[in-house]
């Protein structure tokens, strides 16, 4: 190799590429990583499957780690991040082969834990498997059953001929086509706040007669010829659909006129009313939830009366009018009706009313320290005549670099890796190490 062809350095180039990697590192691991989640019980963590411990005792129930076992017991072990999961709690102190080093106490296997097929690595209703370095299409995860769905499973665009030309996840949520090959998808991820796959709609008697009305999207189709449409769009954010009340119920409301909004709040006091918590006095209040979109439900019978699994593609002889799937918008979970009828179904799962809290590690206080802060701390804990002998023997080196530098700098010379590395093998031998 030519003297051209070294990459050389200045000190204070050195110095900003170190701090680059400093503040790198502590963007992207903010968190402290010393304590496993298990004794905090089941809560929505995020949640990562180790390929390494599942290859290595295939016939043993896939276990999935928090966070903090994902980084101090399994380094070095092949993951695939499934990203939050509720009610799950760790399994890592729960594994025999590979013991917890953050909780040593063996506990037995988590029987709460609802290990679903992305525990074995598969996603989305095609059941395909999951290749990071492979996958290039956008995934959207459900907010029910917490699996991730391909755009294209979801109707959202045709199925790319070769993954390597599908889209690329972006981190606002769409996609952008290496190949600019591909039409935009029928909905953005700017166009909607949250996904709720067709398998988990059916089990949802309100969200399933919400389903295709304003703010709550689907995609669908009145025969395989024809393209796939959007229904349920929101137009100008003013679209509203009323219901009759008569003047008894409205006087009870505080209202004066004979109708109002059945989605949509207003500011006469509609808003508290639909976001109130449940009383004796709910049981007078009138049903607000939209008339049923007709094409959705005919979607929901067809799933039902073929047969096909709930919110799964019907086979190839089947006609294909939706998967059932529904995309709400903004501010979805203050418009539910909240009367006797649409609010149970709502409270079996709360994520639908409530947003969740997900557990996150608490902050690292030395995220962000350079190597010279975070030696200062370390040496301020030690006792003081350890301290003392820490700081002669760095003096010491620093004072011995400093003279075998010293030549390089009166003759202009270049310093190059392999003399910074001569300096510490001379250190090594003169004091004895092998």
């Amino acid at each position: 190799m030519s003297s051209d062809d070294v990459q050389t350095l200045t000190s204070q180039e050195l110095y900003a590429s170190q701090a680059q990697l400093i503040d790198e590192a502590a963007e992207a691991l903010p968190h402290q990583f010393t304590s496993c989640t298990y004794p905090l019980g089941p809560l929505r963590q995020a949640v990562y499957l180790c390929l390494t411990c599942k290859l290595n005792d295939p016939d043993v129930q896939p276990k999935g780690i928090c966070s903090a076992c994902s980084v101090a017991c399994h380094t070095d072990h092949e993951q695939l991040e499934l990203f939050p999961k509720r009610d799950f709690r760790c399994d890592c102190p729960t594994t025999q082969a590979h013991r917890c080093t953050l909780y040593t106490a063996l506990e037995p296997s988590n029987e709460g834990n609802k290990y679903g097929q992305n525990f074995r690595g598969l996603f989305c209703r095609c059941g395909r498997p999951y290749d990071a370095k492979k996958e290039r299409e956008t995934m959207i995860q459900c907010v029910g059953c917490e699996d991730w769905f391909h755009e294209s499973c979801l109707n959202l665009r045709e199925r790319p001929a070769s993954r390597a030309l599908s889209p690329v996840k972006q981190e606002d949520g769409d996609a952008s086509d290496e190949e600019g090959s591909l039409p935009p998808p029928l909905i953005s991820g700017e166009d909607y706040d949250a996904l709720v796959c067709g398998s988990c709609v059916l089990e949802i008697p309100t969200l399933k007669r919400y389903a295709g009305t304003t703010g709550v999207m689907m995609v669908v189709r009145h025969s395989d010829a024809e393209p796939w449409k959007v229904i349920g769009q929101e137009e100008d954010g003013s679209a509203e659909t009323n219901v009759e009340i008569d003047a008894k119920t409205a006087e009870a409301e505080g209202q004066t006129g004979s109708k109002r909004p059945r989605e949509e709040g207003s500011a006469d006091g509609s808003n508290k009313r639909l976001r109130g918590s449940p009383s004796a006095a709910s049981e007078s209040k009138p049903c607000l939830a939209p008339t049923p979109n007709p094409t959705a439900q005919k979607i929901y019978k067809c799933t039902s009366a073929n047969g096909t699994d709930e919110g799964k593609k019907p086979s190839p002889s089947e006609p294909n009018f939706g998967t059932g799937d529904v995309f709400l918008t903004e501010g979805w979970r203050a418009r539910w009706c909240k009367c006797p009828s649409c609010l149970p179904s709502l409270e079996s799962r709360p994520y639908l009313l409530e947003e969740e809290d997900t557990y996150e590690p608490p902050e690292d206080p030395d995220s962000g320290l350079s190597l010279e802060e975070l030696g200062m701390r370390a040496l301020s804990r030690l006792p003081r005549e350890r301290a003392l002998d820490g700081i002669r023997a760095f003096n010491a080196m620093r004072d011995g670099l400093m003279d075998y530098l010293r030549p390089f700098a009166m003759e202009g010379r270049v310093v190059q890796e392999a003399d910074v590395r001569a300096f510490f093998e001379a250190k090594k031998t003169e004091n004895g190490e092998a």
